[in-house]
């Protein structure tokens, strides 16, 4: 029986209750105190300041150019706006991959200046070392496995993961060291749904999914695809909620159209 948690404030340990007492995790990106405020209303339990941002924020083409200023700042202006959810960020491409200092530098700034809650990176045996420091200076760690967007340029496609037996081991190995080094979630991205079924089951970490099936402990998606606001992106995996493209460029033109017509503003809008 799935049990409700009527929490003030979730915390890494709640989502691994969740996990145990088979109640899904809700989590969605968010980038801007306004949004945070709104989704964490909403009654989302976590919230990822993706480096998605890149994309949807700034309209680059990768997530790789955002920096970890621009990450540290997206971070601090939705802290602000959450009173509930865990906020996890990212950490962005060339700030934890290169060496173990490195990234525990990183970890610490995103939680000192940015007030995150956790922290996400991407990548299993790989970073071993980085995980392992960050981890071990009591910072909480989500991991990332099978479409790492940060690793666009080694893959060359958006593709589904893991269909291959020897990257489904992979997977399947790194979930396992990601649980053993103290990661207290792992994504899982774009993968088959029986592989992700698999790897949630073999693991007591949650496993939270996007395109990876409904088996994962969780599910997340970004704000912005979620409601509707990109119009070019419709992945297999997206199920939108709104049509917020389509409602803002229409309530743009009437707004347009009321003040060239001097409709607006009225006698009644008018001092």
């Amino acid at each position: 029986m799935s049990v409700h948690y009527e929490i003030k404030k979730i915390t890494t340990e709640t989502l691994r209750n969740m996990k145990f007492d088979k109640e899904k995790i809700t989590m969605l990106t968010a980038y801007d105190f306004t949004t945070a405020k709104m989704v964490d209303a909403g009654g989302v339990d976590s919230i990822l300041v993706g480096d998605s941002a890149a994309n949807v924020m700034a309209g680059f083409e990768t997530t790789l150019p955002i920096t970890l200023d621009q990450m540290i700042y997206h971070t601090q202006c939705v802290v602000r706006g959450v009173e509930r959810a865990l906020v996890v960020a990212d950490l962005p491409f060339g700030t934890y991959q290169s060496n173990p200092e490195k990234a525990l530098e990183s970890a610490v700034r995103m939680m000192k200046e940015g007030g995150a809650h956790a922290v996400k990176i991407e990548g299993g045996k790989e970073i071993e070392e980085s995980i392992r420091k960050i981890v071990n200076a009591g910072i909480p760690v989500c991991g990332h496995l099978g479409l790492t967007p940060q690793s666009i340029y080694q893959f060359g496609t958006y593709k589904v993961r893991a269909k291959e037996d020897a990257e489904a081991e992979k997977l399947m190995s790194d979930c396992k060291l990601l649980e053993e080094l103290g990661c207290f979630a792992v994504v899982l991205e774009k993968i088959p749904a029986a592989l992700a079924k698999k790897a949630s089951e073999s693991i007591s970490i949650p496993t939270i999914g996007i395109g990876a099936g409904q088996h994962c402990d969780g599910q997340v998606l970004v704000y912005h695809d979620m409601v509707g606001m990109n119009q070019g992106f419709s992945p297999k995996f997206l199920r939108r909620y709104l049509d917020l493209y389509t409602e803002i460029t229409g309530a743009v033109s009437r707004y347009v159209k009321d003040v060239k017509s001097a409709d607006f503003p009225n006698d009644q809008e008018s001092y």
